[in-house]
């Protein structure tokens, strides 16, 4: 049995408080779900910035009332430091055992465009959760860091301990969450573990907006018979992440009881290459059963997109040497297994 499935199987037995910032977000809101099916209690924290009330309504939906009544929505902003006290404050004698932080404004587009917003949200909301969960005795923060923060570093696979210099706003802010967390280890005895996602996909992302993922904003386009967009030519390669794989890191980050796991940071990945050409047809390929206009369909090509690098894989070695994270799902199973859910969600109703 895997460190992942022993964990499932004691959690329900030992119930503890997590609180899920960004929880209305795609990986907030399949952290929400996973934790309330194992009877878990969870606190949420999400002001919609870039999150969607639909999102938990879908949630809610999705496990016993039961379940749902363990869930405490706050609605409030990580920029505002009552907001996060508010979020970690103990509730009927019960104190935030763990910290999963997922708020944040993502995109690199984004911060090129508006970097003062990101860097107040990624780097003031971060520290503001950061001193929260200090001051509440928090057993574990855990946080979403970026793959970002490897830069122009040009060696595959990326390995945690060696980065470039960043090439957006975005990966500064992220790079400057890992130095936070590090300083308030040393200062302040405060354990926390960073994840460096790496592209993920699943039910639950967004596909509308400049700043949508690509894999749900492919499909959304694909089903409309609208068309689809390949910064450069297409050769341009990731490690796409399906959310499983994701939850499964952030739940053994928080709950792992190995003294030299905690204060570090990990890839969350699965150690693959995909380009977006192959991306693009594997998509198509799955889809084009149901919708028969597809059989033929091809992406429109234009420029590379500034900020991005070209290449990106990850190691994780470490991952799985210290917390025993073992993915379960590359990108053709998460593929096969999400395209119910984008379909339903995605396609045009009458």
């Amino acid at each position: 049995m895997s460190a992942y499935q022993d964990l499932l199987a004691g959690l329900p037995g030992e119930p503890k408080t997590w609180l899920v910032t960004g929880v209305a977000g795609f990986i907030g809101c399949n952290l929400l779900e996973t934790l309330l099916r194992l009877d878990q209690r969870v606190v949420g924290l999400d002001n919609f910035a870039t999150g969607h009330r639909h999102n938990l309504e879908q949630i809610r939906a999705a496990v016993t009332p039961a379940q749902w009544a363990r869930f405490r929505f706050i609605e409030g902003d990580i920029r505002s430091l009552a907001d996060c006290r508010a979020a970690c404050a103990e509730v009927d004698g019960k104190r935030v055992d763990y910290v999963l932080h997922q708020a944040a404004l993502g995109s690199v587009p984004r911060s090129l465009e508006d970097p003062i917003t990101t860097n107040g949200v990624n780097i003031d909301g971060f520290l503001h959760m950061l001193v929260a969960a200090r001051d509440t005795g928090v057993r574990r923060f855990v946080y979403a860091a970026s793959s970002s923060t490897y830069g122009d570093h040009p060696a595959l696979p990326k390995i945690e301990d060696r980065i470039g210099k960043p090439l957006s706003p975005y990966a500064v802010t992220k790079l400057v969450n890992e130095l936070y967390a590090d300083v308030f280890a040393r200062a302040y005895d405060f354990r926390t573990i960073g994840l460096r996602y790496f592209n993920i996909f699943g039910p639950h992302q967004d596909p509308e907006g400049a700043y949508a993922a690509v894999v749900p904003k492919w499909v959304s386009a694909m089903i409309r018979g609208e068309p689809v967009y390949i910064n450069g030519d297409g050769e341009t390669s990731r490690d796409f992440c399906y959310i499983a794989n994701t939850v499964q890191a952030n739940l053994l980050a928080a709950t792992t009881d190995l003294p030299e796991a905690t204060n570090q940071v990990y890839n969350v990945a699965v150690g693959d290459r995909t380009t977006l050409n192959d991306l693009f047809f594997a998509i198509r390929d799955l889809l084009a059963a149901r919708f028969p206009h597809l059989r033929d369909f091809q992406p429109t090509y234009r420029d590379f997109r500034a900020g991005d690098v070209r290449h990106s894989q990850a190691d994780i070695g470490k991952a799985r040497d210290l917390l025993g994270y073992a993915p379960t799902h590359r990108i053709d199973e998460g593929l096969r297994e999400a395209m119910d859910w984008y379909v339903a969600d995605l396609a045009p109703h009458p």
